[in-house]
This record gives structure tokens, sequence and C-alpha cells, in this order.
């Protein structure tokens, strides 16, 4: 039966999964697209499978490792990452070649047995150790919380492949294309950054100490355990995760409201045009209980300035909003320009929440706010004008910097 494994070179093969019936990725995060589960097969004097599967795609998985390898043994089982949509499978492998040598680090090794209960067969790696496969050899390097503690990539000198686990990988199935020159990046893009942002960018510290770790390698392809490979060029991805880890921003606006009956809505939509009216071409406004956080989030990343408006709710803010405030301090995201606003019906609340949130910030807030009693008045209105034209004056001073 052919399972449709790609052979990438002589001695490299693609023996990836497409999920496209998972809901949430991690159960948190939508998977419209859906996402691969990418897993690679080196077949030269020695055999190596570098990461499996998430456990629900495993014989689709086991056919294609079987395809490739016929009747020969598989010498070692490389554990780059730990997350079950990566090692579900590795018990299978093990049932599978009960003689295959599982290689990972010590932070590894503590996750298989407290995940699979494997403790034998297990070879442990140091950073910058090489493994030689007869003629290839990969070279380890650990990216610890890129994003798990245990996380690391490999490095196959010959052909400059980096094996990068979740660095550098992103959402979205791979529909017939895997590689870079092959894809419609224009539809990947946006599921790259959702990916980055909402998985691995509160992480971007770390990201940027394993850019520089890996600085020095000379890279020629780059196979993520999740998106397309990049073997055309792969400095483009890696020049799109430098700039995320470094919270660099284009200009323009997300308005988040939350709002019961439209009020708050009105106040947004008047901000959104006064910035419109002061030259912000790229605004973008939506209602926080229709929207999923993973896209919010995903918006606030790229663009710098954040205006978050709340209606009033049994003192405090609007629920949905309450949480993408916790979505937005987890991911610790910084460089960014806030405004605030709010609306109340008897007792105030959200507003002063939003505030208390921006001092906890390390943003540039605007000193302007609007809180309106009921629906909006002329003098609210105004105020939310105001709003508009302060983070418009903000990010046009940013163009001469």
């Amino acid at each position: 039966m052919n399972t449709l494994s790609v052979q990438i070179n002589d001695h490299l093969h693609y023996i990836g999964v497409n999920d496209r019936d998972t809901r949430l990725f991690e159960n948190l995060w939508p998977l419209e697209h859906g996402v691969s589960y990418n897993s690679y097969l080196l077949t030269g004097k020695k055999t190596a499978l570098l990461d499996t599967v998430k456990i629900t795609k495993v014989d689709t998985f086991v056919e294609k490792i079987q395809e490739v390898l016929g009747d020969r043994p598989l010498d070692y089982l490389v554990v780059h990452h730990m997350e079950p949509d990566h090692s579900g499978s590795v018990r299978t492998i093990k049932q599978l070649y009960p003689d295959v040598t599982i290689i990972g680090n010590k932070r590894t090794a503590d996750f298989l047995n407290n995940f699979y209960e494997i403790t034998d067969g297990i070879q442990i790696v140091e950073d910058g150790e090489t493994l030689d496969l007869g003629d290839q050899k990969l070279t380890f390097y650990t990216t610890p919380m890129v994003h798990w503690p245990e996380s690391m990539v490999s490095f196959e000198e010959t052909t400059g492949t980096l094996f990068s686990q979740d660095a550098f990988g992103g959402f979205g199935a791979l529909n017939g294309p895997i590689f870079d020159d092959e894809i419609n990046w224009e539809f990947y893009a946006q599921e790259t950054v959702r990916y980055y942002s909402n998985i691995v960018g509160k992480f971007s510290k770390q990201v940027q100490a394993a850019l520089k770790k890996l600085g020095g390698l000379d890279i020629k392809m780059i196979c993520p355990v999740h998106g397309p490979i990049w073997r055309d060029n792969p400095g483009k991805i890696v020049d799109l995760y430098d700039r995320l880890s470094r919270y660099e921003s284009e200009e323009g606006v997300v308005i988040v409201y939350g709002t019961m009956y439209g009020n708050t809505e009105v106040m947004a939509e008047t901000i959104a045009r006064t910035l419109a009216e002061e030259g912000i071409k790229n605004i973008i406004v939506h209602d926080v209980s229709k929207t999923h956080n993973s896209y919010i989030l995903t918006d606030i990343w790229q663009y710098r300035g954040l205006i978050l408006g709340s209606c009033t709710y049994n003192n405090y803010l609007f629920p949905y909003m309450h949480n993408l405030l916790n979505v937005i301090k987890m991911n610790r995201l910084q460089n960014h320009i806030l405004g605030m606003f709010g609306s109340f019906s008897w007792s105030g609340g959200a507003l002063k929440a939003l505030q208390e949130f921006g001092d906890t910030c390390e943003y540039d807030v605007i000193q302007t706010t609007a809180e309106a009693k009921g629906a909006a008045k002329q003098e609210d209105l105004e105020a939310c004008r105001q709003i508009g034209k302060e983070m418009a004056a903000k990010l046009k001073a940013l163009r001469t910097e």
C-alpha cells in the first residue's frame, strides 16, 4: 500500500500525517484549517526516526514507516520534544521495534517515564553531542523552554538540515504541498503567526536565545514538527520568528470590546472611525464574545496599538474580556500603546479593572479614557474621538524613528 511518504533526499523521508479531526489544539486553540504532525526517517547506514505523531494518527504513521524501512531494523528514535502530539506513538514504536535506542536528554528521560513508563533503551545526549549514523551525523542542541524544558533540536551537517521540533512551525494541515516552494504562503503566514503567538510567544526570550545559539550553523533546510518544510528559503521562517520574538509590530490598531446590548460597541466604532480619519489604515475591531482569543492575540501581536473596551458586568469586566486580559498577561506581550474605555448601567467597575491591567503592563498608556453611563452621550463620544486621536498621534510619531 502506498501511504504517501515523501522522499526529501537520498537518505531522508517525510512520514508526517495531517490532523483535520481535532477541533482544538491543546484543547484550547481552534484548528479551523487542521494541523500537521511532522516526522522524518533517516535511512543511511543506520536508520533513525525523528519524532513520532499523535497517537490518534498512529496507524497511518506506522504504515509510512514500514513502507520506507521494509525489512530494515529501526536503530534510533530521536525525541526532540515530549509533548504528546509528537511523542504519543513512542510506545507503539518501541513495541514494533523493541531493540530501538531512544535518543533524548536528561529531561526527556524524565518525561518518558512519567508519560509512558519507559525507562530502558534510552541513550542520554548532552548539549553539543553528536550521534554518528555511519554516513550521517546528528548534533544536538538543547533549546530549553522553546517551549518545554526538554526541548532540543538536531543538525545534520552533510545536508545542512535542522530538525527544529516546534520551533519554526505553524498551524494548518499540509494539503498536498509540504515544502515552502510548493505552498501558498499567504495562507500559511497567518496560521504561522497564530501558532507562534499562542504556543511559543510567551517564551520569546528563550526563542531569542535559541536563535543566537543556532546562528553559526550553515542551515540549508529546516524540518519542523508542524507546518511546511523549508528547503528553498529557510531564512524566511527564521526571520519571521526573529521579528515575532523581538515583539516587532506594524503600524495599526486592534480594538477589542465586550458589550451586552451594543452601547460599548458604539464607542468602539467611534474610536475606529477617528483612527481612519487620522490616517491609520490597519484597524481591526473584535467583539470579544464572538472571536476566539487565539485570533485576537494574533492580531495584537502584529499591530502596535491596542484599545480595550468593556461594559461592566457584576461590578467588574465583561467575562470574555477578563479571559482575554489573562491570555495577554500569560503571553507577556510587550511594545504596545494601550487605550481604554468602558460603560456601565448603575455602578462602574470595568474601566477601573482595565486601568489596573494597564498599570501592570509596561505599555505606553494613553491618558484619555472614556466611560459612559448607559448609552454614550456626546461628551463620551468626544472622549472616544480623543482616544483615537492620541493613539494615531503616538503611532505616527514612530514613523520617523
